[in-house]
């Protein structure tokens, strides 16, 4: 349950940073200038946004890893297969209740080296 309400954290956070800065440009000069760039604003803004993002999929990646084991003896598909083994090599099997920080945390970085990516290559070929 405490995972749920990180990756619901997350996305209001998400929701909140949605509106393009284009509606947030002032006039400034005296209306002598009516367009203020928001470009590197906006920058930051998607920086922080895809870390967010990466937070909310690893929070479901975990719940999922571990619905798919509950689920045995039926197997998955090559490829979920796959991802599911090189998220195992990072993130253990829940067996008791334990802080999941460090699991979630451990996903992310899984996520941003795109170890994921050639786990599932190495089982169905290259992804486009």
């Amino acid at each position: 349950m405490m995972a749920q309400y990180t990756a619901a954290s997350c996305v209001t956070q998400l929701r909140q940073t949605a509106a393009p800065y284009a509606v947030q440009s002032l006039d400034t000069s005296g209306g002598q200038e009516d367009h203020v760039s928001m470009g590197f604003a906006a920058a930051l803004r998607s920086r922080r946004s895809l870390e967010l993002l990466r937070q909310v999929v690893a929070v479901e990646l975990v719940c999922a890893a571990q619905a798919l084991e509950l689920r045995a003896p039926l197997h998955t598909g090559p490829a979920t297969g796959a991802l599911l083994a090189s998220l195992r090599g990072r993130v253990p099997h829940l067996d008791a209740d334990r802080p999941l920080a460090p699991d979630l945390e451990a996903t992310a970085e899984w996520l941003r080296g795109g170890e994921w990516r050639q786990a599932v290559e190495s089982a169905v070929g290259p992804l486009v």
